[in-house]
């Protein structure tokens, strides 16, 4: 499903919807909190944070932030996160963000989705593994819900 080297997670999965669904389901603020698990507060906007409540089952307690980067309409879609910010004691404010990407590309009638999450090199040592993996694992189940909220 994809394809990993230290630094960066790829994954790619073929969506049977046209791109301008797909986008919708990545910029959309409401459609995206519904199949990535999380209530967000506000809307997209290039160069701007947007905060909300994960609402995936055992993680209700912790709070999800991201800075859009680029919206390129039906192309591309990137932010920068704390992706792996799973302790609500701890400041991550000063730790690498990791950066991902949404590409989109046209395959017939359908959309080639690849996602990219990239700055792995950069984490403390003895996080970087663990974030890896969990990210890596984490990505393959989204791709699975965008995959049946662009269905639906």
């Amino acid at each position: 499903m994809g394809k990993t080297d230290s630094d960066r997670i790829e994954k790619s999965i073929l969506l049977r919807a046209p791109r301008s669904r797909v986008w919708r389901a990545l910029t959309d603020a409401g459609e995206f909190g519904a199949w990535f698990r999380v209530k967000l507060a506000g809307n997209f906007a290039v160069g701007k944070s947007i905060r909300g409540s994960i609402t995936y089952p055992g993680y209700e307690h912790l709070t999800l932030e991201m800075t859009v980067e680029r919206m390129e309409p039906e192309r591309l879609f990137s932010f920068r996160w704390h992706s792996d910010s799973v302790d609500p004691q701890r400041d991550y404010a000063s730790e690498p963000a990791t950066l991902v990407e949404f590409r989109l590309e046209e395959a017939a009638a359908d959309t080639r989705l690849t996602v990219v999450e990239s700055g792995y090199d950069q984490f403390p040592p003895g996080r970087r593994d663990e974030a890896f993996r969990m990210n890596a694992e984490g990505w393959d189940i989204q791709m699975e819900n965008i995959q049946r909220h662009v269905a639906a």
